[in-house]
């Protein structure tokens, strides 16, 4: 529950009055509320400012740079601020529906456009996956974005925490030619089943962006992983904005930065699943 200490200072930061903060699902990083008060609801999302510097503040950025795009509906940010220890995120509050008979098409399109939005490779700020932290430093090639802001930070967590992986340096010679000439995409980063909702209009609607500009085929590989997404986004989408040749075969080269990401915050089968994706590329 909400500290009363907090309650007061919310309310009397945003006049408004609390009436009643049940918890909302918030993963292990934040604990996140529901504020329903007399000027309407509202979500907060808190965590431990020490641990996690600047994390709401980027994830400000990278909602209003989807915003920015015109392709998706997200959250508006109200405010970022700290309390005591604390740093809290206060976002409007989004009503949650079924989605409408035309969702996978709106899906497929909203996922076109945001692509469609580029810049160079890399993006304003470091940011977070998840927990850790996400580089992106801009540089000149997919590749080298690849490989140098994605891959290397997470194979070097992974062998700090004990997790050796071998011809590592063959994988990196090798993405160049693997890897399509395309503009820098902006996407959404973490785009996972749990990173978007369904509002009462029934459309989709993005949450916890890992934002950058980096190869589209990311967000796509990213959604393959784990499941949540019907194939007729897919196919809507190849059809709106069609893939680069090959781009079946680069799936898994795109999901290999997501699997290290678990690596690292799970070990586990993770370790074994990305061995066997860089032994597929070498």
């Amino acid at each position: 529950m909400l500290d009363a200490d907090f309650t007061v200072h919310l309310n009397q930061n945003f006049s408004f009055s609390i009436k009643q903060a049940p918890p909302l699902s918030g993963g292990d990083i934040n604990a996140v509320f529901l504020l329903t008060t007399d000027q309407g609801n509202f979500v907060i999302k808190i965590n431990d400012a020490q641990r996690f510097p600047e994390m709401f503040y980027l994830e400000k950025l990278g909602l209003e740079s989807l915003a920015q795009s015109k392709s998706f509906i997200t959250p508006k940010v109200l405010d970022v601020g700290m309390f005591e220890t604390k740093s809290y995120l206060l976002l409007e509050h989004i009503e949650s529906g079924k989605p409408s008979v035309d969702f996978d098409e709106i899906f497929a399109q909203n996922l076109a456009k945001m692509h469609q939005t580029t810049s160079a490779f890399g993006f304003q700020k470091d940011n977070y996956i998840g927990s850790l932290p996400q580089y992106n430093t801009e540089e000149a090639s997919a590749a080298d974005f690849y490989i140098k802001q994605r891959l290397m930070p997470q194979f070097k967590m992974a062998a700090d925490r004990g997790f050796a992986f071998e011809d590592v340096d063959l994988l990196y010679k090798s993405i160049p030619d693997l890897i399509p000439d395309e503009p820098a995409a902006l996407i959404h980063g973490d785009l996972w089943g749990g990173n978007f909702m369904v509002n009462s209009d029934g459309n989709p609607v993005l949450i916890d962006p890992a934002t950058c500009y980096a190869p589209r085929e990311m967000d796509l590989a990213m959604m393959r992983l784990f499941g949540g997404f019907n194939q007729n986004i897919f196919d809507k989408y190849h059809e709106v904005f069609p893939l680069c040749e090959g781009w079946k075969a680069r799936i898994k080269l795109w999901q290999l930065y997501y699997i290290l990401v678990h690596v690292n915050l799970f070990g586990g089968h993770y370790y074994n699943t990305a061995n066997s994706i860089l032994k597929t590329y070498i």
